[in-house]
């Protein structure tokens, strides 16, 4: 199962990961680029991430492939395109398992997930896919397959939501 949930913290599927992880209190991290650039300005300090040397994206993208045990690249469309193809092109360079996981095409996708996880003896899972502004509604559909695949039943007083505590 897994131990780290990683990604670059770009806007929609990759900072889905993230949020789940922190709402559950679960080791995070990965690479962003230098000066912690995201498409909606600096990535705050709630990520604990690491700054590459460069500030072009495709470094992040494929370092984060490197270093993680998999990837799943998360769609709403059928197809995967654009930064969402170069990371499944960086998981095969480096020979990583990777798994596309799209709205469009998979009826249980948390199923899929934990399957993808268990057959691949996966510890650190990389989460990537479009940008919220390329595919509006990513980030909520990514974050909800993560924590039926891994959280489900589980809930944390006072964070992102959960009952506070009292």
């Amino acid at each position: 199962m897994i131990t780290q949930i990683v990604s670059g913290a770009q806007t929609g599927a990759d900072r889905a990961g993230l949020d789940v992880a922190i709402r559950h209190r679960f080791p995070h991290g990965g690479w962003c680029p230098k000066g912690r650039k995201a498409e909606d300005g600096p990535i705050g300090g709630q990520y604990q991430l690491v700054e590459t040397p460069s500030a072009n994206y495709l470094q992040r993208t494929e370092w984060n492939a490197r270093d993680s045990d998999g990837t799943v690249v998360f769609t709403l469309a059928r197809e995967v395109t654009g930064g969402s193809l170069r990371t499944i092109n960086f998981a095969k360079k480096h020979t990583r398992p990777w798994i596309h996981i799209s709205c469009a095409r998979d009826y249980s996708p948390s199923v899929t997930l934990q399957g993808f996880v268990k057959d691949n003896d996966i510890c650190i899972l990389n989460v990537a896919g479009p940008r919220e502004s390329k595919e509006p509604g990513i980030w909520k559909w990514a974050y909800q397959v993560i924590e039926d695949a891994f959280f489900w039943g589980e809930v944390h007083p006072g964070i992102l939501g959960g009952p506070e505590e009292g």
